[in-house]
C-alpha cells in the first residue's frame, strides 16, 4: 500500500521533514536534488536525526556527533551501524513509501 509523504513540487534542495508511518518516525530530505528517506533515528543511541547537521554529504547527529555519508548512510566511525535507508515510491505527483 502506497503512503504518500509529499508532493514532488515541494522537494527543493535543502528540504527536510519528518513523518510518522506505521509507528515509525521517518526523515525525508533532499541532497543534491535527490530525495532520501531514512528512519529518523541515529543507530548509535536512537537520537532523532531531523535536527542533525548536513554538510558536504555528511549527516552528523546533534546528540553524540556520529557522522554518516549520504546517500549511502554508511557510518564514518567504526563500531556504529549505518543509517536505515528506505526505498522511495512514487505515485502521480507524490513521493512516499510502500508499506
Amino acid at each position: 500500500m502506497f503512503v504518500p509523504l509529499e508532493r514532488l513540487i515541494n522537494l527543493d534542495e535543502g528540504y527536510r521533514n519528518t513523518f510518522q508511518v506505521a509507528g515509525r518516525r521517518l526523515l525525508l530530505l533532499v541532497l543534491d536534488n535527490q530525495p532520501l528517506l531514512m528512519e529518523d533515528s541515529c543507530p548509535h543511541r536512537g537520537a532523532p536525526l531531523h535536527m542533525a547537521t548536513l554538510s558536504n554529504g555528511v549527516l552528523r547527529c546533534q546528540r553524540h556527533g556520529m557522522a554518516f555519508q549520504l546517500p549511502s548512510g554508511r557510518p564514518l566511525q567504526e563500531g556504529c551501524a549505518g543509517l536505515m535507508m528506505l526505498e522511495i515510491a512514487y505515485e502521480g505527483d507524490r513521493i512516499g513509501i510502500d508499506v
